[in-house]
């Protein structure tokens, strides 16, 4: 590999890292030509970026963004990087879902999730987080529980005062019948 190969290498990665939201770095020695294909494609799916970076690349381009020294001494044997840009737990639920039919040719060694680092032990927990709609969706709803008993009260009062109108009418009616 050139200098300019090596340089737009590292380019490229400080760019995914800078862009990224999640990073989940895997060691995939024994992993098939058709499994890994397989891994892609599911990451393509949803939108996640997964490359093979050589580890003292990804170390130089780490470095250069800086704030990543906790991941650096995960960087041994072959590293493939899953980058996630829009929700950083998606590609903890493909890893989890892919290793549990591939756990001997596929290990996660660290997953970084908006600068914080976790060890690859804990995918499990990871996967498990709720995603960023179901984050929303909660949110939205609990604003909107309020506005709604609102609501509620407001077309309750207004049917207690129609009752009682009606109520008068009638009597007034008997009164004067």
């Amino acid at each position: 590999m050139t200098k300019e190969q090596k340089a737009k290498v590292i380019a490229d990665t400080v760019e995914r890292i800078e862009r990224a939201s999640g990073m989940y770095m895997a060691s995939f020695s024994g992993l098939t030509v058709e499994k890994a294909n397989e891994l892609r494609s599911k990451f393509f799916e949803v939108g996640v970026d997964y490359v093979v970076v050589k580890n003292t690349l990804l170390k130089l381009a780490l470095e250069q963004v800086g704030g990543y020294d906790e991941v650096l001494p995960y960087l041994v044997n072959q590293t493939g990087v899953a980058f996630s840009y829009d929700d950083p737990i998606q590609p903890a639920r493909i890893l989890k879902d892919f290793t549990k039919d591939n756990e001997s040719m596929l290990n996660v060694k660290v997953c970084v999730l908006d600068k914080e680092v976790f060890d690859g032990s804990r995918l499990t927990e990871l996967a498990a987080l709720p995603t960023r709609e179901d984050l929303i969706a909660s949110i939205v709803g609990s604003i909107a529980a309020p506005a709604q008993g609102i609501v509620g009260a407001i077309n309750g009062v207004m049917r207690d005062l129609v009752g009682v109108i009606d109520a008068i009418e009638k009597q007034k009616q008997e009164q004067a019948a």
